[in-house]
């Protein structure tokens, strides 16, 4: 079995994958194809089913298990797998081959933990321990993508929760006029949101909440229900800071611009390509 992270241009492959995307399209000249993403936990790949298109298109579907034979390309510099027979792979959990993120999930927690005791505020550190003491929320935590653009694979949100909060602990210790309890708060339930919005893997697929609402409205909510003993101020705050972490010129305390550049930065930084 070939995992994605090592396939090369003219090698013939099998394995078995997860769908994340699935698209029926035609070519310039009217023939049918299937344009796939596959997934597995080293990665991802374009993929595309040139023939038998009516019978393989019926075995499967978006956020299937498949057992793939094919051969890479390249095509506008991109790896690119050519399908030459796929069939259902039962015995695989698509939700297991889910792209995966290579730091270790444990240490990750232990930073975490970590970030959340260092809130002095008696508020504001019940409201995060409220959500850390949750199960469910952890374990979304570190089965979920950040989003589509940076940090897209299972427990991508965990990582990018860890590095918008460090950064904002940093910048708290930088300028200590900065109120630091709050901006770290603020950085740990920023995109909690993100736990209501999206469904597991390998898709990643929005909730119908998710769909009409976004992650940013979600998290409110969220916060809003477990910091109701928060005095009035520092609530409001707090979720102001939440509600504009992607829009900088909307930000009325230093707090909130300071999450917005911190979510802005280990967004970018987490794109760069590795050489």
């Amino acid at each position: 079995m070939s995992a994605i992270a090592s396939l090369a241009e003219d090698r013939v492959v099998e394995g078995v994958y997860a769908v994340a995307k699935k698209e029926r399209r035609r070519t310039r000249g009217g023939s049918p194809y299937l344009a796939l993403e596959l997934v597995d936990p080293s990665g991802r790949i374009e993929a595309r089913v040139w023939s038998d298109v009516e019978l393989l298109d019926s075995r499967f579907g978006e956020g299937d298990a498949v057992r793939v034979l094919g051969r890479v390309e390249r095509f506008r510099d991109r790896l690119q797998l050519e399908v030459r027979s796929l069939e259902a792979a039962a015995e695989a959990d698509p939700a297991e081959m889910a792209p995966a993120m290579r730091r270790d999930a444990a240490e990750l927690d232990g930073f975490l933990e970590f970030l959340a005791a260092e809130i002095a505020h008696p508020g504001l550190r019940a409201t995060v321990a409220r959500f850390l003491d949750d199960s469910t929320l952890r374990a979304a935590l570190r089965g979920l993508p950040a989003a589509e653009t940076h940090h897209a694979y299972a427990g991508g949100l965990l990582e990018h929760t860890v590095g918008v909060a460090t950064l904002c602990r940093e910048a708290a210790q930088l300028h200590p006029r900065l109120r630091a309890d709050l901006v770290l708060a603020a950085a740990l339930l920023h995109d909690v949101g993100r736990t209501a919005e999206l469904e597991r893997g390998p898709t990643f697929r929005a909730t119908e909440e998710g769909r009409l609402l976004g992650h940013v409205h979600l998290g409110l909510r969220l916060v809003e229900e477990r910091a109701a003993a928060l005095e009035t101020e520092v609530r409001a705050e707090l979720l102001h800071a939440i509600a504009v972490h992607h829009e900088g010129r909307s930000a009325r305390t230093a707090e909130a611009a300071v999450l917005y550049h911190a979510n802005q930065l280990d967004a970018a930084a987490a794109t760069r390509p590795v050489e």
